[in-house]
């Protein structure tokens, strides 16, 4: 589902043959206005693109044509000229701040001024993958199951959010590729167990004790 979608609060940018089932789904939920995209001619926009309220960083294989879709609504766009064209799997960023991948260093600046938050390069779990090893809103963050209380506590400062551990889809640690999530709610397969379910609410903020 995650690769499938690029969920903000102000937005929702969406594959164009998604189904119009899950879309109504994630509109109803997230309660934003969806926008169909694709990206490099596939349907990944999760997996080939970043994005918060701000801005997107897209890779460079990327048309013009599926670049003046983010342009029209007023984004700020940033083409990469990197040979890592997954920036969905490399990129984690809500309107606060970004952490990204070592491979992304040397574009640190760049990306920064794209979204307009600070940019760190970190791991989760012990891996560069930070996109799909974590699912950020602006409400909360829930990471791959093997973070390290180092990792954990470094987040919780970085993004001034709550943060947890949890799997989804019956196990998978791969949290930010299988969820679409915002401040509002979050959209997640039907795999997902009842305990994951309420590790998601939790760290996501919807459950307050």
């Amino acid at each position: 589902m995650g690769f499938y979608a690029i969920p903000t609060d102000d937005f929702c940018i969406v594959a164009g043959s998604m189904l119009d089932k899950n879309m109504e789904r994630i509109k109803d939920i997230l309660k934003i206005k969806l926008v169909k995209a694709s990206l490099a001619g596939s349907e990944f926009v999760g997996l080939f693109a970043a994005a918060n309220k701000n801005g997107i960083i897209v890779p460079n294989i990327c048309s013009d044509k599926e670049i003046n879709i983010f342009k029209k609504m007023g984004l700020n766009v940033y083409v990469t000229n990197r040979k890592q064209t997954a920036l969905g799997n490399i990129i984690l960023s809500n309107d606060k701040a970004c952490l990204i991948s070592k491979d992304l260093k040397g574009i640190k600046s760049k990306i920064s001024d794209c979204l307009g938050v600070p940019v760190e390069v970190g791991k989760i779990a012990g891996l560069d993958v930070v996109g799909s090893a974590a699912c950020l809103t602006n409400k909360g963050l829930l990471l791959h199951r093997d973070a390290t209380e180092e990792e954990i506590n470094f987040l919780e400062d970085f993004f001034k959010t709550d943060v947890g551990v949890g799997t989804v889809s019956f196990g998978s640690p791969f949290v930010g590729a299988s969820l679409v999530a915002n401040k509002n709610g979050f959209v997640v397969s039907e795999q997902t167990t009842g305990p994951e379910l309420q590790r998601i609410d939790e760290s996501l903020g919807f459950l307050i004790y």
